[in-house]
């Protein structure tokens, strides 16, 4: 029997991380921590898939090098699966440094909110922005994730608020899903704040949601998940929750930005509903955490948001780990509350901040964050046959990634199969030639 000829062998890794999954499902409790971890390890790929992965001296044995085989030595340097972002808000125009130095001086993110700060700041600008404008500072955006290691991105609208800019966001996040490397899980997220043609009425924009836009989004197919911003002075679980169901009705899966500010039912209604994915978390109730644990959903931890904020506390990742409850890492990147696009940031303040260890952390942002997209199927793991996403970073041990904090160590990137990133340096790309989501 012929052995099958890889297309891409990286051998003599000081460390393969292959990250397992068993059972089909995101890693809960002691298998957190489980990442797989081979010295001296190989990864061999196939064309999009990987082939086989583990010793070096094991891997070389199972596959042909032929002509056209890439050969990556990789000693002193470790093999990981691409980064997952799961939470992010990528489209959009203008930066808001402004509003920065106003929390700096004591605002809070309400009062910024309410003076027209904030998502409102961004919608006008996003509103005033061309879909060509959008779309081209989308592709910067998706280059930058590249080169910090994230292959697979989760992009929200929500930052046009009403049904023509909100159909424009996600008509870009399509083109840019095509059009570029990284894979691209679409989430409408309309109910994102109270827009100001509805100020003081979230119950008649939340019905305008459910009738006029999420049926559209639904019919052209321009999204995977519905997200909502449920929060004290925002939408209500109430006004949440009538919205979830909506989407759920029309084939969503479901998303919920919860108790960030206040223990507002956020995870209770998460767990009710059966979503995806619970978001924030950080003032999540006892009653919460046992909900989410119960009905399996996600619980997406965003650190680098609450360390921006310069928020009181930040979620409790160790008591959602300790109770079963799936946890997984987002970087929140936004202009407002996380301009910040590593998710290398969001493992080392998991660690330094929220307690977990960097094994736990490293599955969160990886397998996990996968199993937060609907993905965790085929991405996030270095296993044979599952999807070649792949980076290789310069350190003997993947406990450097929240050692060395604030360095991208990221070196190498492969997407599918092909390599997108070496040496630190992005490789041309052919536009055109991304991922249809």
């Amino acid at each position: 029997m012929s052995l099958p000829v890889a297309s891409i062998l990286i051998k003599h890794a000081s460390q393969l991380v292959t990250m397992p999954i068993t059972g089909g499902a995101p890693k809960r409790g002691a298998d957190l921590g489980e990442i797989g971890l081979v010295e001296d390890g190989a990864l061999a790929i196939s064309g999009e898939r990987i082939l086989a992965a583990g010793p070096t001296s094991q891997v070389v044995a199972q596959v042909k090098v032929g002509p056209e085989t890439r050969i990556l030595e990789a000693r002193g340097r470790t093999v990981l699966p691409g980064f997952v972002d799961p939470h992010t808000h990528t489209v959009f125009a203008g930066w808001r440094e402004k509003e920065f130095v106003q929390r700096l001086q004591g605002a809070s993110y309400l009062e910024i909110l309410q003076a027209g700060g904030g998502i409102l700041n961004t919608v006008t600008r996003t509103r005033a922005a061309s879909f060509e404008e959008l779309l081209s500072s989308t592709l910067v955006k998706l280059d930058e994730f590249l080169l910090h290691g994230t292959t697979t991105v989760e992009i929200k609208s929500g930052y046009g608020l009403n049904r023509i800019d909100e159909l424009k966001t996600l008509e870009v996040v399509a083109a840019a899903a095509r059009a570029h490397p990284v894979e691209v899980v679409p989430t409408f997220l309309g109910a994102h704040a109270i827009p100001p043609e509805y100020r003081g009425r979230a119950a008649a924009y939340i019905d305008f949601l459910r009738e006029e836009v999420l049926p559209e989004v639904a019919e052209r197919k321009l999204a995977q998940f519905v997200d909502v911003f449920c929060e004290e002075g925002v939408f209500s679980t109430t006004e949440a929750e009538r919205l979830l169901s909506r989407a759920r009705d029309l084939g969503f899966g479901l998303k919920l930005h919860a108790d960030e500010l206040a223990a507002s039912g956020g995870a209770e209604l998460a767990a009710r509903l059966r979503a995806t994915s619970a978001d924030h978390l950080l003032k999540v109730s006892r009653e919460g955490i046992a909900a989410l644990a119960q009905a399996g959903v996600t619980a997406v931890l965003l650190p680098l948001t609450s360390f921006f904020l310069k928020a009181e506390g930040f979620a409790p990742a160790r008591a959602l780990v300790e109770a079963g409850v799936p946890v997984a890492l987002a970087t929140d990147f936004n202009p407002g509350t996380s301009p910040v696009q590593s998710q290398a940031l969001s493992i080392g303040l998991a660690c330094l901040k929220l307690g977990l260890t960097p094994a736990e952390a490293l599955a969160s942002a990886t397998a996990n964050a996968a199993f937060a997209l609907g993905l965790g199927q085929r991405v996030g793991s270095l296993a044979p046959g599952w999807q070649a996403d792949v980076i290789v970073i310069d350190a003997p041990s993947y406990e450097f990634i929240p050692y060395r904090f604030g360095t991208n160590l990221v070196r190498t990137v492969i997407k599918k199969g092909r390599i997108v990133v070496e040496e630190g340096r992005l490789l041309p790309i052919e536009r055109g030639a991304g991922h249809d989501q």
